[in-house]
């Protein structure tokens, strides 16, 4: 069953059923209390439930979880836009409803809301949803989607929107008083505005002597003059061209370098936005990257420091269950490529020792090789790396040597699911033949080698966040209140805030989940995608 959202004057919103291929179904039901209504239209469903059809996601369910009610199912005709854009190799046109509205019926096209206009909400002062707008829209999509056979993909984005708003709604469980104590630790106590932290002033002071003058240990330029003053050249202040660096001040900017990024982006300005009430509360944004992985609106969620996770601490009587995939890209390849011998490989829980054989048993040259063939390494050892990658799992070398001559010659990629690389900018194409075949051709072809493997990496994990949410809903289905719930996704790994009780059985989820993901997005293939698993009070002793 599926059923349109939209507004219409006077009313808190509209509900219509529609088929399948978006023709309506009944009428349209004007109703005062849109959030009653959609809650009772999704207990009363019978098998299958409901896929709520709705401009996005963000317009609408987070209102819905404020009040307690949860959804299994939705299309979000923007993220859907989005998709089907791309496929037709137009990206960055307007994907709002509004716009595809207009784009649909001849009209001018309006922009998207920009950052600060980026609030919409059904219910409140915001553009409207219109219900007749949302019914022809979400019909024309439907075609294009089939045509396209972007189903799976569009399915598994939408529900990829649900788990966004839902962790960013249940928050990831953090103790400020532990991360405030481990701040403190590594740098004193927190400091007046504009000041630096005692410890990393102390840094900056000793590097200054190190080099024997006073410098802003925050600026490239001073650094590099002074390393230059002292009779060593540098290119750059990055961290690997210091650690090359015999001089003892190149230690301790790294050691600087370090607490600086920490201090930063996680400090106690972070700690005041976004921990309330015990959770950080990210923003997610789902397909916020090319390849469709994910972004967020600022928290860097998707980049928790590790000296920071022992702030991140289960409430009593709940775990964190913490999952990750071993080795995805690689075991993504195997599968892509369908290359037998790289498969048998991925058939162990470690990869890069099962291939090791073919490197003269060296684990760290079979991965070398990998990520070479992935990432279009071609530096040190690459090269002869590569040959024996060529020689040993041709299939997959050559998926990857594909990807990157399509990039070559200027055209698109895809996905394993259907989601499309971007097309080469008329500035790259000017600048190719500038190049006479140069470095611009190699660079677009080292991005669509690794987005076929890194997007469809993409795919497997939405589709298992997707099974993964699913069947956590079944063991919450008798107490709701305790259920187990996603509250952190990063790429290849999930978390999941869950009772004591029920951490066999999310572990095993998780791993079934991982096999859902497979057979769904691969096929009958006989790469494993293992999920190690393990349930712990705190993250930091999850690895």
């Amino acid at each position: 069953m599926r059923i349109a959202v939209g507004t219409a004057p006077g009313v808190d919103g509209v509900l219509r059923p529609v088929a399948d291929d978006g023709t309506p179904a009944g009428p349209a039901e004007p109703v005062g209390d849109l959030v009653s209504a959609i809650a009772r239209s999704e207990a009363e469903a019978g098998p299958g439930g409901v896929r709520w059809i709705w401009a996005a996601t963000s317009h609408v369910y987070p209102r819905l979880l404020r009040a307690g009610v949860r959804l299994g199912r939705c299309h979000d005709l923007e993220l859907t836009e989005t998709l089907l854009l791309g496929h037709a190799g137009r990206f960055g046109e307007p994907r709002s409803l509004a716009a595809a509205f207009a784009r649909l019926n001849g009209q001018e096209v309006p922009d998207d809301p920009g950052a600060a206009d980026d609030l919409p909400t059904l219910f409140d002062d915001g553009p409207s949803d219109d219900i007749d707008a949302v019914l022809a829209v979400h019909a024309d999509q439907q075609r294009r989607v089939a045509a396209a056979g972007l189903r799976l993909l569009v399915a598994a984005e939408s529900a990829g929107a649900l788990v966004a708003a839902e962790m960013g709604h249940d928050g990831l469980p953090w103790r400020a008083d532990v991360h405030d104590a481990l701040l403190t630790e590594l740098m004193g106590p927190r400091p007046a505005p504009g000041l630096r932290p005692r410890g990393l002033q102390q840094l900056a002071d000793r590097i200054g002597e190190a080099l024997g003058r006073r410098i802003n240990p925050d600026s490239p330029a001073q650094i590099v003059k002074a390393f230059a003053q002292a009779g060593i050249k540098i290119p750059s202040t990055r961290s690997h061209v210091l650690r090359e660096v015999g001089h003892p001040a190149a230690g301790l900017l790294l050691e600087y370098k370090e607490l600086a990024r920490v201090y930063v982006a996680h400090g106690w300005s972070w700690l005041d936005t976004w921990v309330r009430d015990g959770r950080f509360r990210p923003e997610y944004v789902v397909g916020g990257v090319v390849s469709g992985r994910w972004a967020t609106n600022g928290g860097g969620a998707l980049q928790i420091p590790k000296v920071l996770r022992r702030a991140v601490v289960a409430d009593p009587g709940r775990r964190l269950v913490v999952a990750d995939a071993a080795q995805l890209e690689p075991r993504v390849l195997a599968a892509l490529a369908g290359d037998h011998a790289l498969a048998a490989a991925a058939g162990e829980n470690d990869l890069y020792s099962a291939l090791a054989g073919a490197f003269g048993g060296a684990r760290d040259k079979a991965k070398i090789a990998m990520l070479s063939a992935m990432y279009g390494g071609t530096s040190g050892e690459a090269p002869q790396l590569l040959a024996v990658m060529r020689s040993r799992f041709p299939a997959a070398y050559d998926y990857v040597e594909a990807a990157a001559r399509a990039g070559e010659a200027g055209r698109v990629v895809r996905s394993r699911l259907g989601r499309t690389s971007p097309p080469p900018s008329q500035e790259w194409r000017e600048l190719a033949v500038q190049d006479g075949g140069g470095s611009a051709l190699r660079s677009r072809g080292r991005f669509t080698r690794n987005f076929v493997v890194q997007a469809s990496a993409a795919d497997w994990a939405l589709v298992l966040l997707a099974a993964l949410r699913r069947r956590l809903t079944a063991l919450g289905s008798g107490d709701a209140a305790n259920a187990p719930r996603l509250v952190f996704f990063q790429h290849d790994e999930v978390i999941v805030h869950a009772p004591r009780e029920l951490t066999e059985a999310v572990i095993d989820s998780v791993s079934e989940s991982a096999a859902e993901a497979r057979r769904l997005v691969f096929g009958d293939t006989p790469v494993r995608f293992p999920m190690e698993a393990v349930a712990v009070a705190c993250y930091a002793d999850a690895k």
